[in-house]
C-alpha cells in the first residue's frame, strides 16, 4: 500500500542512515518531498505548508538546510530592458546568501567553485554597496551582496562586459553558493566541541536535503559536482544527517559508487539507497535498491544510447552511458574488469583504441579534458560496440 509524502518524510526520519539517496523520474514529487521534510523537522509556527518566508528559505529555524528548485527562486534578472547592457542577476533579502556571503566571506571561493564546473573566464562579480536615484529621484542604497553581473575575462586586465548567462550556468552559480555554504557548516560542525567552533550558528543542524542539483547542470560536468559533493559529504565527523535526491540515472549511479566503495561508514551501516515511484492514486513508496547495483536502469541507458545513435544526436556523455552499462554488466557476470566484455580481435585481445575513448570520452574530473564535439570515427566506434554488446549479451534492441 503506498504512503503519502508527508508518511515517506517519516520513513526518512526514522531510519539512522548518515546518507540516503533517492532516484525519482522528474514530477515524480522530489520537490514536494523535500518540502514534506523540511515541515516535518521544522514546521512553521501556524501548521501551514504555504510559500516559505524569502527571508528564511534555505535555513529553517537552524534544524534542516535544504537545497531544491525553490532555491532558485531567491534569484532573478534585471535585463536592464532599457539599454540591454547592464544585465544583473539579483538576489533577494535571505538568511541563506546573507550567511555565506556577508557573514562568512565566502564569495571567492564560490566564484572558483562556479568557474570550475563552468568556463575559468566566467566571471561573477558580486556588488559594493551604493546609492542609487529611484524614479522619483529619492536616494535609495542598494546593499552590498544583492546583485551579481557575470563578464567573461579576455585575458588582458579587459573583459566582455555584463552578461546574461544561460539557464544552466545560472542554476551552477546558485548551486556554487550552497555548495560553499555546505564546505562550511561541515568544516564548522567537524569541531567537537562547540565552545571551539568559529561559529555556533549551525549547532542545532540535523539534517542537509539536497534536491536535485543537476536539473539544468551540462553533462559534461555531472560526474565531477557529483564526485565533489560525495567527496564533501564524506568528510561529515558530526551528526547531521543527509538526504540526496535526483531524476538523472548518471548521477545517482556517480554517489552511488561514491558511497558504496567507501570501506568507511557509508559501505557498512551509514548509506541507504532507494527508488522513489508514484502511484495512480497520488500515493507513493520508498523501493529499497540491494547493494550489489542501483537498479535496473542500465537498461534504460542503454535505450537512450540506441535513440541517440539513431538520430546521430551523439554526445560525449553518451560514452558515460556505455561504460556505465559495461560496469554493471561486468558485475554481474563476474568480470574483474569491464574492459573484458569489449570485442576482442583475433589475438583474443581487447582493441587498445576502444578501451581508450570510452576511457577518455567517459572522464570528468578534469575540466581541461571537456571536449564537446566528437569526430565521425568516434561516433562510428560507439555505434559498433553498442551493437557488439546488445549481440555478444544478448540483450534485447530497445530494452528498457
Amino acid at each position: 500500500m503506498g504512503k503519502t509524502l508527508s508518511e515517506i518524510a517519516q520513513q526518512l526520519k526514522d531510519t539512522s542512515k548518515k546518507v540516503q539517496l533517492i532516484y525519482a523520474f522528474n514530477g515524480t514529487g522530489k520537490t514536494r518531498l523535500s518540502r514534506a521534510f523540511k515541515q516535518l523537522i521544522a514546521p512553521k509556527a501556524d501548521g501551514s505548508e504555504g510559500a516559505e518566508d524569502a527571508t528564511q528559505l534555505g535555513l529553517s529555524r537552524n534544524k534542516i538546510l535544504y537545497y531544491n528548485a525553490l532555491t532558485e527562486d531567491l534569484f532573478y534578472w534585471d535585463n536592464d530592458l532599457a539599454d540591454d547592457v547592464e544585465h544583473k542577476l539579483r538576489i533577494q533579502p535571505n538568511t541563506f546568501t546573507d550567511w555565506v556571503l556577508k557573514d562568512q566571506g565566502q564569495d571567492q571561493n564560490i566564484i572558483t567553485t562556479f568557474q570550475r564546473y563552468t568556463n575559468d573566464k566566467l566571471t561573477p562579480r558580486f556588488n559594493v554597496e551604493r546609492v542609487e536615484k529611484d524614479k522619483d529621484g529619492k536616494d535609495v542604497i542598494i546593499k552590498a551582496f544583492s546583485e551579481v553581473t557575470f563578464s567573461m575575462e579576455r585575458g588582458d586586465a579587459t573583459h566582455s562586459g555584463n552578461l546574461k548567462i544561460s539557464k544552466g550556468e545560472e542554476s551552477n552559480f546558485i548551486w556554487s553558493i550552497f555548495f560553499s555554504l555546505l564546505e562550511q557548516v561541515i568544516g564548522i560542525l567537524n569541531v567537537p566541541d562547540p565552545s571551539d567552533r568559529e561559529s555556533n550558528e549551525f549547532d542545532q543542524l540535523e539534517y542537509v536535503f539536497i534536491d536535485d542539483p543537476v536539473s539544468s547542470l551540462d553533462e559534461n560536468h555531472l560526474i565531477q559536482l557529483a564526485v565533489d559533493l560525495a567527496q564533501l559529504i564524506k568528510s561529515n565527523e558530526s551528526d547531521v544527517k543527509l538526504i540526496l535526491t535526483t531524476h538523472n540515472p548518471l548521477f545517482y549511479n556517480v554517489l552511488y559508487n561514491e558511497f558504496n566503495s567507501d570501506d568507511g561508514v557509508y559501505k557498512k551501516k551509514g548509506f541507504e539507497k532507494y527508488r522513489m515511484t508514484k502511484f495512480d492514486d497520488g500515493n507513493y513508496e520508498l523501493i529499497q535498491q540491494p547493494n550489489d547495483s542501483p537498479f535496473s536502469y542500465h537498461l534504460y541507458l542503454k535505450s537512450e544510447l540506441e535513440k541517440a545513435i539513431a538520430s546521430g544526436q551523439i554526445s560525449k556523455y553518451h560514452f558515460n552511458f556505455l561504460r556505465n552499462i559495461l560496469e554493471k554488466t561486468s558485475t554481474f557476470l563476474g568480470y574483474k574488469k569491464w574492459g573484458d566484455l569489449l570485442p576482442k580481435a583475433d589475438n583474443g585481445k581487447t582493441n587498445p583504441y576502444e578501451t581508450r575513448i570510452i576511457n577518455f570520452s567517459s572522464h570528468s574530473k578534469h575540466a581541461g579534458e571537456e571536449v564537446v564535439d566528437l569526430t565521425e570515427d568516434d561516433k562510428r566506434v560507439l555505434a559498433f560496440l553498442v551493437r557488439q554488446v546488445n549481440e555478444m549479451y544478448r540483450f534485447g534492441p530497445g530494452a528498457g
